[in-house]
C-alpha cells in the first residue's frame, strides 16, 4: 500500500521545518561513530577504573578480546509496581551477554516516580520535569563512554521519554528498550472509576475505597488502564526500538525472560529471527520513525501527554514537530482500539485482541505508517506486526518465533482499519482567544464535544474539590482551573478532578473543563480542554477569564473561546499569581530544587523542555 498523502505531507513538512537542525545533529552522530572503541581510545587509568568492578573473564573480553559491551540505564525501583521486576535484569542481561561472548555493565540509575504515589500531592508537582532529570541521568550514565551499545530498562509515564531523550544524546549507540510487562488484571478499570466517584459523593468510605483501589494495582507489572505507561509501550513498538511484542507480555510469564534475553541478542545483531547490523538510535529515529510514532498514539487513543513528550523526544533527535502536526494526522488516522478510558478493555484484553501488533499490521496495509523505516531488527517494522510465541518447552530455554497478530480476536477491543471505532483518530487541536489546547475526544461521548456554559474559576484543584463538596457547581459550568502550567508549578496532572466532574456529568449537567495543566491517558469521559498555552503564569488568556464569562468548548469546530467582546476581552487586565500561591508551590517536599526548571520551562506545545 502507498504511503497515505497526509502522512506523505506532514513528514515532508516536518522534514523541512527540521532540516537545519537534522543536519548538525546528523553530523555530531557521524563524528562520535568515527571514534576508536572506549577502552581503547581511553587513558589507562580510566580503562582501569571502568573494569575494576568487573569479573576477571569479563576484564579480559573489554580490554584485550575488544568484545562488545553494553551500557545499561536502569530505572528499577520498588515504589513502582512496573518497574519492580526490573531489579533482577541485569544479572540476566549479564549473563546473556556473556553467551554471547560480550559484557554488560550497569551504566548507571535513574530516578523514577510513581505518578499513582504523588497524585493530587505536592509531589506532583516534580513529575513532569523529572521527565528531563531522567534524560540527564541517562546522560550521566552513558558519559563513562566505554559502551558499545545500549539497553534502557524502563516503562512508564516520564521514565520512558526521559530514557529516550538521553539515548538520542548518545544517538551513536544502538539502544534497545526493555520493558517489563503489565500486571495481571484486577478489579476492572470501570468498576474502580464508579467506586471513586462514589466515594467524591460520599457514598463509600475510605475502607471501601482502599479496598477497590487495592484490587485494581495489586502486583507487579504496569496499571492496566491505557495510559501514558502503556502508551509509552505502543509508540515503543512503532518506533521499532523494541524486540517486537515485548510490550504488553506480563512479568510473570515465561516468556518475559526469552524476550529480555533476546534484547541483548538484538541490540548486538544476533536476533533470532536474522543477523543483523543494527543502526544506532540517531538513525533510527528519523522524521519517519516520528510519524510512526504520532499515528500509533492517535490510531489507540492514548495518552494526551504524548503531545508534550513526544515534542521533546523529537527534538532530542532533531526534528520539530508540534501540534498542528499531530492534528492534521488525526483527522485521517482511524480509531482502531477501545481500552480504557476509550472502553472497557484493559491492556490485558487488548494484548489477547492482538495488542500493538495487530494495530501495527492494519495501519501499515492502510498506508498510515512509514513502512520503509530503520529498526533494530532485520526486517524493520513489518516484523512489528507479529506477537512473540515460544515454541519448546515453557521456559526462558524455549524458543522465540514470531506469527502474525492479524485477524483481531476481539473485534471489540481492536478493529481492523476498514472497520474502525471512529473514522479520525482520538485526539483534537482546540484553538481559540483562550489559546491552543488538546483535547482527547476518543472518550467523550459524542453529545459532550460540545459544551457551551459559564466559567467557574479556580487557582488550583483543591479549590475545586472543595466547590464540589459545597454544592456549588450543581449546574452547567465550565471549571477553569489556571496556575497549573510548566511556570507556574510543574504542570502536576488533575486526576483529582476527573470523580467529582464525573458526579456532575453524571447528574446530566454540561460539564467541562480547562486547564494549562495535564490529565494524562486517564482523563475520563468529562470533556477537557487541557495544556493550554501559553499558560496562564506567562501571561496567557486564562488569567483573563472571570467566574460567568460564557466558555465554548467544541471539538467537532476545533475551538475554545470565551463569549466576551472583543474590545472587552483585549481591555482586560491579566490576573497574576500571587506570591502566596508561588511560595506554597514552590517549597516543600524538594520543589525548591527545581526552580530553575519552573523558569526555564518551555510552553507544553514546545515540550516543556527545561534544557533548551
Amino acid at each position: 500500500m502507498s504511503p497515505h498523502s497526509t502522512l506523505v505531507r506532514v513528514t515532508e513538512r516536518i522534514r523541512e521545518r527540521s532540516r537545519t537542525l537534522r543536519s548538525a545533529y546528523l553530523a555530531q552522530l557521524a563524528q562520535m561513530r568515527q571514534r576508536d572503541r572506549g577502552s581503547d581510545r581511553m587513558g589507562c587509568a580510566n580503562v582501569a577504573h571502568a573494569v575494576a568492578g568487573v569479573p576477571g573473564n569479563d576484564k579480559l573480553r573489554i580490554v584485550a578480546e575488544r568484545a562488545p559491551n553494553i551500557g545499561i540505564v536502569n530505572a528499577y525501583n520498588d515504589m513502582l509496581s512496573a518497574h519492580q521486576p526490573l531489579q533482577h535484569y541485569p544479572d540476566l542481561i549479564k549473563h546473556e551477554a556473556r553467551r554471547l561472548g560480550a559484557t554488560a555493565q550497569v551504566a548507571g540509575g535513574v530516578p523514577a516516580m510513581c505518578d499513582g504515589v504523588t497524585q493530587g500531592t505536592p509531589g506532583m508537582e516534580l513529575s513532569l520535569f523529572s521527565r528531563d532529570v531522567i534524560a540527564m541521568g541517562t546522560a550521566v550514565a552513558l558519559t563513562h563512554d566505554m559502551f558499545d551499545a545500549a539497553l534502557m530498562l524502563g516503562v512508564c509515564d516520564k521514565i520512558v521519554p526521559g530514557l529516550l531523550i538521553g539515548a538520542l544524546h548518545f544517538g551513536h549507540l544502538p539502544t534497545v528498550f526493555v520493558p517489563a510487562g503489565p500486571m495481571p488484571s484486577g478489579l476492572s478499570n470501570s468498576a474502580k472509576a464508579k467506586v471513586r466517584e462514589q466515594a467524591a459523593q460520599g457514598l463509600v468510605g475510605r475502607d471501601g475505597l482502599l479496598e477497590a483501589e487495592m484490587q485494581a494495582y495489586h502486583a507487579p507489572g504496569t496499571c492496566t488502564f491505557y495510559g501514558t505507561a502503556n502508551s509509552n509501550q505502543m509508540l515503543l513498538e512503532a518506533m521499532g526500538l523494541h524486540v517486537p511484542g515485548t510490550a504488553f507480555i506480563q512479568p510473570g510469564d515465561a516468556m518475559r525472560e526469552a524476550l529480555t534475553r533476546e534484547a541483548v541478542r538484538t541490540v548486538l545483531g544476533k536476533a533470532a529471527t536474522q543477523p543483523f547490523d543494527v543502526p544506532p538510535i540517531g538513525e533510527v529515529v528519523d522524521e519517519r520513525c516520528i510519524v510512526n510514532a504520532m499515528v500509533a498514539l492517535l490510531a489507540t487513543g492514548g495518552s494526551t501527554n504524548h503531545l508534550i513528550h513526544w515534542v521533546a523526544v523529537a527534538r532530542a533527535a532533531g526534528i520539530l514537530i508540534d501540534w498542528n502536526d499531530f492534528s492534521e494526522l488525526s483527522d485521517v488516522v482511524p480509531l482502531l482500539t477501545r481500552v480504557y478510558p476509550n472502553g472497557s478493555a484493559d491492556v490485558n484484553e487488548f494484548q489477547a485482541a492482538g495488542g500493538p501488533g495487530f494495530v501495527i499490521g492494519e495501519l501499515l496495509g492502510a498506508g498510515l505508517m512509514h513502512a520503509d523505516v530503520l529498526t533494530v531488527r532485520a526486517g524493520g517494522i513489518a516484523e512489528y506486526a507479529n506477537v512473540p510465541v515460544m515454541r519448546g518447552q515453557a521456559s526462558a530455554e524455549g524458543v522465540l518465533h514470531w506469527e502474525s497478530a492479524a485477524p483481531s480476536k476481539n473485534e471489540a477491543v481492536a478493529r481492523p482499519a476498514a472497520h474502525p471505532f471512529s473514522a479520525t483518530g482520538g485526539l483534537k487541536l482546540l484553538q481559540g482567544n483562550l489559546g491552543r489546547s488538546v483535547i482527547k475526544v476518543s472518550s467523550v461521548p459524542d453529545d459532550r464535544h460540545v459544551i457551551e456554559a459559564p466559567a467557574r474559576v479556580f487557582d488550583s484543584q483543591a479549590a475545586l474539590q472543595k466547590a464540589f463538596s459545597a454544592g456549588e457547581l450543581d449546574r452547567d459550568v465550565v471549571c477553569v482551573v489556571r496556575w497549573q502550567g510548566p511556570q507556574a508549578n510543574g504542570m502536576p496532572e488533575l486526576h483529582k478532578l476527573t470523580p467529582p466532574l464525573s458526579v456532575l456529568q453524571g447528574k446530566g449537567f454540561k460539564v467541562a473543563l480547562v486547564t494549562d495543566g495535564r490529565m494524562s491517558g486517564a482523563s475520563g469521559k468529562v470533556p477537557a480542554a487541557i495544556h493550554v498555552s501559553p499558560e496562564a503564569a506567562a501571561g496567557g488568556p486564562l488569567a483573563k477569564v472571570r467566574d460567568g464569562d460564557v466558555i465554548r468548548l467544541d471539538a467537532v469546530a476545533g475551538t475554545l473561546a470565551v463569549r466576551v467582546p472583543d474590545d472587552e476581552w483585549a481591555a482586560r487586565v491579566p490576573d497574576t499569581m500571587s506570591d502566596a500561591q508561588r511560595l506554597a508551590d514552590g517549597h516543600g517536599l524538594g520543589r525548591e530544587l527545581f526552580a530553575g526548571m519552573r523558569r526555564n520551562a518551555r510552553t507544553a506545545e514546545e515540550g516543556a523542555c527545561t534544557w533548551l
